[in-house]
């Protein structure tokens, strides 16, 4: 209705209170003083109209720190207040992510040495066996039909713990004819175990290892797989004719 003043949410105002401005008649009896009466049954404190006033004006800069005086009267005279309530930001913490040890302390700890009563080949063959599941999984069941250069991919960025590894040929004479399970992978050694229950430590540098599953035999050049096992499945490996040791 024409000359209306409204307070509240509604039909058409939006989801939040919104405060138009009222004609001069509607503005008078908004602020007039209540009767002593009407005061009394409210249990209100009575308030002139200046009082009135200043208190509407304090709401509406509590509700809206972010506007100016002047800027909250222009819009009182020329449309509905929308208004905010802006919460305080809080301040986040950083989360700081723990360290892992360094080489030092791991090697202080021992976290890599594998005891010497659990040295023992026996221990080690379920491991074999799970390894052995886990590359038909990876080559879809190493299939007669599958081009070998698509295996051989596949098996350069495969896991080799647990797997058996022979040393077919190195610089180093003694190394040659070393069979075992892999227990552990480094960057630049395999640590296996043997069918005798010795813990061997090859270097990958100048030797090539090989392993056979389902019939198909892999070589590994050592002196192009110095790589962790972690590092190798992002790596792009080229295949060559020969490579010298």
């Amino acid at each position: 209705m024409e000359g209306e003043c409204r307070w509240g949410a509604g039909p058409g105002w939006g989801a939040g209170p919104r405060l138009t401005r009222c004609p001069a008649p509607l503005a008078e009896q908004l602020y007039r003083r209540l009767p002593p009466q009407e005061t009394k049954e409210l249990r209100l404190q009575p308030q002139s109209s200046e009082e009135a006033k200043a208190f509407v004006n304090a709401f509406l800069k509590l509700s809206m720190p972010k506007k100016k005086d002047q800027a909250i009267q222009d819009m009182l005279t020329r449309k509905a207040v929308v208004l905010e309530h802006y919460a305080k930001k809080k301040n986040k913490e950083k989360r700081k992510k723990p360290k892992g040890f360094t080489a030092k302390q791991r090697r202080e700890m021992r976290l890599f040495e594998i005891e010497p009563k659990q040295q023992r080949y026996a221990i080690f063959l379920p491991l074999h066996q799970l390894w052995k599941q886990y590359i038909r999984d990876l080559c879809h069941g190493l299939r007669p039909e599958l081009q070998p250069y698509i295996v051989q991919a596949k098996l350069l960025k495969a896991d080799l713990h647990g797997a058996i590894i022979t040393v077919t040929k190195s610089k180093c004479p003694s190394y040659v004819g070393i069979t075992g399970i892999v227990l552990q992978e480094f960057k630049r050694v395999f640590k296996i175990i043997t069918k005798e229950d010795k813990l061997k430590v090859v270097p990958k540098f100048n030797n090539v290892f090989s392993f056979e599953i389902d019939g198909f035999i892999s070589y590994i050049y050592g002196n192009k797989f110095q790589l962790r096992a972690s590092e190798r499945s992002a790596k792009k490996f080229k295949f060559r004719g020969s490579i010298d040791l």
